[in-house]
């Protein structure tokens, strides 16, 4: 059994010999693989190089044959431009009126897209033919420009706005095919590149030809209707207050508004719509120039001339605040330099309310006498012709006179309250209650400064209180019929106005009645009802003259005596004074009924006691009571 076991240990030691060599062998096997694979990887990255270099000498070999191709063009664009040149250059030099404007255009058209081209290679060799495409192509641009104005120039001779504006037809248009041929034109001038060929300059060349061309003819067609405008403002005389529409101003502006609007309709028929703005203010710059200048002219006529023409300022706010917006509404444009040209006038139209309340002080004050018949003054008159006149220009005194406050105008404004950079806006001009109400306000601060400086200078120069009151009831009288015959009484509805003049009428009647306290005087007696019975009456209540005289002393009937005689010396005498005096026919009525209210009732119960004074024979009492009343209502 020990054998056996020996034998067992004896194969088994043999067969772990035989694998430990194995294992051996396959050690070396594996080195082997390893090195082997070491040297496979080596070769992989040795293979990938070498192909990277293969990749990026093909991409160079790419780029070197695009590169190749491009040089290729840009020699056959070379070559091209300069066969195409003298093509070109026979049309361009030709001239539009040749080769017909389409066709000429297309030739200017390639050449910017060559020259467009050749700057983009920035090789040197184009240098020289760049250079002769930009001279080719200033050349086509302003045979484009001559070909512009000589268009232009077939419609540019001035027309006679009167012919339009008389007969209201609307201003004449450029003919069609010229506006067409005209804005075909614009079309490429007015590009960058050919701005940039010709001017170097952002503004196009078509709007500087159009305005000068066109300006030329608004101006020129504007121009009689200018001296017209001075001319008839100045045709009067130096007295004599502006009549509403006697000016030509008013023609002026709308020839102004209808050739305005046809050059406007012309400009946007034939320019891009970025330019209309441009090209609408450029062309009316001259003609709006001479506007101004015309308007200054009159404002200085005006000035020299305040009182009576300031209503001229008045009406030209109106006209050319209205023309202006009409025409800003359109196009947008021309609203500052209508306001502009208008700033002188405005400014002295809104000078002058306070201005014609100072005249009125003025005037009055300088008089040195009055009428010593107590009639009115042709200046009341005047002064309140001025404000009836006032009411036929609301409009444009509805913002002036906002602008200057409620009783702002007892005193002339300052320079810089009074300018103003652009019109006023309709909503301005709305003649609503307020606007109504400050005018209303002023004109009786006018009649108020009126009245007050007369009365003033009339108890200076009439002695008389009488005379004074007449005067005074006179140009009151002359004051209520004029705001009654016109639209002033419109404009002083209210109650307040009403009462202001009342107020003067009733201290104007009580001054003259001041004289005739003295015959009422005179019908004064003094009753004793402590001496005797109450005189007896009849059976009808009237009084018996003839008891009471039976119970009057000598004394007493002397002195009857003498209060009849004092009546009929003073009554006949202001009588006689009050038919010399001149009175307005409401006056002459309104003052003889207050006569009679006070004279014939203090009379009627003198004389029913004291009439059988002299029995009846007249020679102390000259009137009974019905010849009293007849000569009292002969006053009238």
């Amino acid at each position: 059994m020990m054998k056996t076991r020996a034998d067992v240990h004896a194969e088994e030691s043999a067969e772990v010999e035989v694998l430990i060599a194995e294992a051996g062998k396959f050690d070396a096997i594996s080195k082997q693989i390893k090195a082997s694979l070491g040297r496979l990887e080596g070769g992989v990255q040795l293979g990938k190089d070498n192909m990277k270099s293969v990749y990026s000498n093909t991409q160079g070999l790419q780029v070197m044959n695009n590169n190749i191709d491009k040089i290729l063009d840009a020699i056959d664009k070379m070559l091209g431009p300069s066969e195409d040149k003298g093509r070109e250059e026979r049309i361009i030099r030709a001239g539009p009126d040749r080769v017909g404007l389409p066709d000429y255009l297309a030739s200017l058209k390639r050449v910017d897209r060559t020259l467009s081209a050749m700057s983009s290679t920035n090789l040197r060799i184009n240098q020289q033919t760049i250079g002769d495409f930009n001279a080719l192509l200033s050349e086509g641009n302003d045979r484009l420009q001559a070909l512009f104005r000589s268009t232009l120039a077939e419609n540019v001779q001035p027309v006679e706005p009167l012919h339009y504006i008389t007969k209201q037809l609307a201003f004449p248009v450029l003919p069609q095919e010229s506006v067409s041929k005209l804005g075909t034109i614009d079309s490429f001038l007015s590009s960058t590149a050919a701005r940039d060929a010709s001017y170097n300059s952002r503004e196009s060349p078509s709007v500087r030809i159009y305005a000068e061309m066109r300006g030329a003819y608004l101006s020129g067609s504007l121009h009689n209707l200018s001296a017209a405008s001075i001319s008839t403002s100045k045709r009067k005389a130096s007295d004599e207050i502006y009549r509403q529409g006697t000016s030509g101003i008013g023609t002026y502006a709308s020839g102004i508004e209808g050739i305005f609007s046809a050059e406007f309709n012309n400009i946007s028929a034939i320019f891009s719509r970025e330019d209309w703005g441009l090209a609408f203010d450029a062309t009316c710059r001259k003609a709006l120039a001479e506007f101004a200048k015309t308007l200054r002219e009159l404002n200085m006529h005006i000035k020299s001339n305040l009182p009576t023409d300031c209503f001229l300022a008045y009406e030209i706010v109106e006209i050319v605040t209205n023309v202006g917006y009409r025409l800003d509404q359109l196009s947008g444009q021309l609203k500052l330099p209508f306001a502009d040209a208008l700033k002188p006038i405005r400014e002295t139209a809104k000078s002058s309310l306070p201005e014609l309340i100072e005249d009125v002080r003025r005037r009055v004050s300088s008089l040195q006498t009055l009428p010593p018949d107590g009639s009115p003054i042709s200046f009341t008159t005047e002064v309140m012709t001025r404000m009836q006149t006032l009411t036929s220009y609301s409009q444009s005194l509805a913002s002036i006179i906002s602008s200057l406050g409620d009783g702002n105008w007892s005193s002339v404004p300052s320079a810089n309250s009074m300018s103003t950079t652009s019109l006023p806006s309709l909503k301005s001009f709305d003649v609503g209650a307020d606007s109504t109400q400050l005018l209303a306000h002023y004109i009786m601060d006018t009649i108020e400064t009126l009245l007050t400086s007369l009365d003033s200078k009339a108890r200076m120069l009439l002695k008389s209180k009488s005379v004074s009151g007449v005067f005074m009831a006179n140009n009151v009288a002359v004051i209520d019929r004029m705001i009654r015959s016109s639209d002033l009484s419109t404009v002083l509805a209210s109650g307040t106005a009403s009462a202001k003049i009342e107020s003067w009428r009733k201290r104007g009647t009580s001054a003259y009645l001041e004289s005739w306290r003295e015959p009422c005087s005179a019908l004064m007696d003094v009753q004793y009802t402590n001496r005797g019975a109450r005189p007896p009456s009849g059976s009808n209540g009237v009084i018996d003259s003839a008891a009471v005289m039976k119970q009057l002393s000598s004394k007493d009937k002397d002195a009857i005596k003498e209060k009849f005689k004092n009546f009929n010396a003073s009554f006949d005498e202001l009588s006689a004074r009050h038919r010399s005096l001149q009175m307005e026919r409401e006056v002459r009525s309104l003052l003889a009924r207050e006569v009679q209210a006070m004279i014939e009732p203090l009379y009627a119960r003198f004389w029913d006691r004291y009439h059988e004074v002299d029995k009846g024979k007249g020679k102390y009492v000259k009137y009974d009571k019905g010849s009293l009343s007849a000569q009292l209502a002969a006053l009238a």
